[in-house]
């Protein structure tokens, strides 16, 4: 069944407009009498009838259940900025996987150092890429991209919960740090270079762990799916 994100639903009634009405008519072709799945956002889904069509799609509301998809963890992932439009396959994946926010960070040896105007440019993008992910994949909310941030930025929040930092040079296996009972986690992954040692003693410093994907060194992108994927196992996610 179609699925869409809706940002109100009151009184027995939903409206969808834009893009995805038009999608709704011109894509599906869908009729008055047909069935839709609608999120709210906050983790709660919706059948819903199609009333009426035109540029705003007017449905009632037939039932509601708490939605299945969403991990029993708040996982934050700290991403440090990778090269070319490899930040699209991570906000894709990551989305899929159950990821609850995505802040771009910019790290010593980020090759890709955008300035804050065109930043925030690709953060809309981003953040469409993650609307797009969780309709796919069933999710009830819609991750936040949030704007980039810098290193010394990124530790501080990372430290506030459980932090974890993933190093290239070794550190602890996942299964040491993440449980059943874990709730909230955050995760800072590094770049094409990775970290420096200064950043990895910087992290260290302020609580956070550090730890191993393998002995195998991974891509920029292939690091946050691998760690979200361990993740969510670890954590009866998955």
């Amino acid at each position: 069944m179609p699925r869409f994100f809706v940002d109100e639903i009151n009184g027995g009634h939903a409206y969808i407009s834009g893009d995805d009405a038009k999608h709704i008519s011109r894509v599906l072709r869908m009729s008055i009498g047909e069935e839709v799945t609608l999120c709210d956002g906050n983790g709660h889904d919706y059948i819903a009838k199609i009333d009426s069509m035109g540029d705003s799609i007017e449905l009632t509301i037939l039932s509601m259940s708490e939605n299945i998809a969403e991990p029993t963890l708040e996982l934050n992932l700290y991403q440090a900025i990778p090269k070319l439009d490899k930040m699209d396959l991570i906000v894709q994946k990551s989305v899929e996987l159950g990821v609850s926010k995505i802040t771009p960070v910019l790290t010593e040896r980020c090759v890709s150092r955008p300035n804050k105007q065109s930043m925030s440019r690709k953060i809309e993008r981003y953040q469409k890429i993650a609307l797009s992910a969780a309709k796919q994949s069933g999710r009830g909310i819609v991750p936040q991209i949030m704007p980039m941030i810098s290193y010394q930025e990124a530790v501080e929040e990372v430290a506030a919960s459980t932090g974890i930092l993933f190093y290239e040079c070794g550190g602890e296996s996942l299964d040491k740090l993440i449980s059943k009972n874990t709730h909230h986690v955050s995760i800072l992954i590094g770049s094409e270079g990775g970290f420096s040692v200064e950043e990895v003693n910087l992290a260290k410093e302020s609580g956070i762990k550090i730890a191993t994907l393998g002995k195998r060194i991974l891509r920029a992108e292939t690091a946050p799916i691998s760690a979200i994927s361990i993740i969510m196992h670890l954590s009866g996610n998955m």
